[in-house]
């Protein structure tokens, strides 16, 4: 019983560091820190956009921050070192972030879930999911769901551990709405199944087509006419031929001069 209560109050623990590091960290892009523990040190590594931001100018920022570990958490011989994020668009914390900004500012959701997700398989994501509940519509709607979901995506079992997620709360002034972002990243190894890389489906791949075109996001899906080739420079010019259908020009009487009287 007292090995079990020892592991609960490490993972509280682990729990409030990362909240803490969270909201002290929030204007360097903190996206999501790793705790190890040994019996010499704790190694803290927290991994955000800006390392600099975090470090401060001769590493008065990072020995606050350190003094603080010590203080609040009460670790022994703490050490943080920090890690700069490879890609923004596949951690999931960053990309819940900015689609609660998004929110806040009154953008579409159905676009910007749509947009989000085809970043994501873009950079090479297996799978992804995005999920935002809450007040979507105008003032006075009833609070609703969208979710989008692409690839493989396991939600129970062993391999649902190799899924990394993220919640965020957006506040606009209709209502709060609650983001969800899960992702695969890529090369995830899967004990039951070698998963691939899918397209995007139609629907998103026409929205997006017509966005980019200056086109209306709802109708039919625009087909595109295949360009006639370019002539190549040895290329003899045609011989220009007659329509067929012209008539050809009638012809003229002849006339013969009328003789002199005698």
């Amino acid at each position: 019983m007292v090995v079990e209560r020892k592991f609960i109050q490490d993972l509280i623990i682990k729990w409030r560091i990362s909240k803490y590091m969270e909201s002290s960290l929030m204007r360097a892009g903190f996206s999501r820190v790793e705790i190890q523990k040994t019996p010499v040190i704790t190694r803290i590594t927290p991994y955000v956009m800006n390392p600099g931001r975090v470090i401060g100018r001769g590493g008065e920022t990072i020995d606050a921050l350190t003094d603080t570990m010590k203080k609040r958490f009460s670790l022994d011989n703490p050490q943080i070192s920090v890690a700069e994020v490879s890609n923004a668009k596949l951690e999931p914390r960053l990309v819940a972030k900015s689609i609660a900004d998004a929110l806040e500012r009154g953008i579409n959701p159905r676009r910007l879930i749509h947009t989000a997700i085809k970043e994501i398989m873009q950079n090479g994501a297996l799978g992804a999911e995005i999920i935002a509940k809450g007040k979507l519509a105008s003032k006075g709607a009833r609070a609703k769901k969208m979710k989008v979901r692409l690839g493989y995506l396991p939600k129970s079992g062993n391999s649902s551990k190799l899924v990394d997620m993220a919640q965020i709360a957006s506040y606009p002034k209709y209502g709060a709405i609650g983001v969800t972002v899960r992702i695969v990243q890529p090369g995830t190894k899967f004990p039951d199944r070698d998963v691939k890389k899918v397209d995007l489906p139609k629907n998103i791949a026409a929205s997006e087509f017509r966005r980019a075109h200056g086109q209306p996001v709802r109708g039919p899906v625009p087909q595109q006419r295949p360009s006639a080739p370019a002539p190549s420079p040895d290329a003899k010019p045609a011989q220009e031929q007659k329509p067929a259908h012209e008539p050809e020009p009638a012809a003229q009487p002849v006339v013969k001069p009328a003789e002199a009287p005698k």
